[in-house]
């Protein structure tokens, strides 16, 4: 059985070096995240906490004040010294004011927060292929049974600071993958709808996809992973990402060498004492 992700797929199209690196050398970088994935892992984190409190505490939403609370509390429970920014003339407080922007545009957008979400963080696993050889693991960051119209949502945060072309939208892949899995859950004939959420913009981007879509989908995936495991010679690619590239340190195409000795996960993990779940480290 073969367990994929959209973001390792994604990581193979854009640089293959950075696949190897991280995919087949499980090369530990020295620093794990920058301040844009900083932004939006707590921003996710964040809005989770106030659906689960809607879902579970449905006497009283939360203030806007608890919830901002609860971000900068979050904020510098994760944050690590040293973090790098690509863009040098901003600060990291620049970034964390960026996502309380993103949080009182969204909290006065959606308040009180009564569109029926059944989940958040929902763990999905995508059979690409009838025996289950090939799958797609991935998590939904929130899923919405809309009581009006009879249609799943799949709603996804983006804090990124650039709007796709529609063009791009209608070629997503991750949220077409989870539309396959909620398909499996609750019935084939269920209407899907996919749903964006562009924090930096205070925008909401809408789209589906038909069963035939999908299956086309399957297949170019199947391929895709296919082509992945028959790979052995792993180019890097120059690009404007690799300004924020964890690996940019030991890549070959900016003059670095990488490290002589590769140390797993595992042994990464046995130095430092900690248990990790290998398959969770990159999601």
């Amino acid at each position: 059985m073969v367990v994929f992700s959209h973001s390792r797929l994604s990581t193979f199209e854009q640089c293959k070096l950075k696949y190897k690196f991280r995919y087949v050398d499980n090369i530990i970088p020295d620093i794990e995240k920058t301040i844009e994935s900083q932004l939006g892992s707590v921003v996710h984190k964040t809005l989770e906490w106030l659906y689960k409190q809607v879902k579970y505490k449905k006497a009283n939403v939360p203030s806007l004040d608890e919830l901002i609370k609860k971000y900068a509390e979050d904020w510098r429970e994760d944050f690590e010294d040293g973090i790098p920014i690509a863009k040098k003339n901003l600060t990291p407080e620049h970034y964390f004011n960026k996502g309380i922007q993103f949080l009182v545009n969204y909290y006065f957008e959606h308040k009180p927060f009564d569109d029926n979400t059944i989940a958040v963080e929902k763990e999905i696993m995508v059979n690409l292929d009838d025996s289950g050889e090939y799958r797609i693991r991935g998590f939904i960051d929130r899923l919405v049974y809309n009581l009006e119209t009879g249609e799943y949502e799949i709603h996804d945060y983006k804090t990124s600071n650039s709007m796709p072309k529609r063009e791009d939208i209608e070629k997503d892949r991750q949220l077409a993958f989870y539309s396959i899995a909620i398909k499996k859950m609750f019935g084939e004939e269920k209407k899907i709808i996919l749903v964006w959420h562009y924090l930096s913009f205070n925008k909401r981007i809408h789209s589906r996809r038909t069963d035939e879509q999908l299956s086309q989908l399957k297949g170019e995936t199947i391929r895709l992973i296919k082509d992945i495991e028959s790979t052995k010679e792993f180019p890097p690619t120059k690009s404007a990402l690799c300004n924020w590239c964890e690996y940019k340190s030991i890549c070959p195409a900016w003059g670095n060498k990488p490290p002589e000795k590769q140390i797993t996960l595992e042994e990464y993990y046995e130095l430092n004492g900690e248990k990790k779940n290998h398959n969770n480290s990159y999601k």
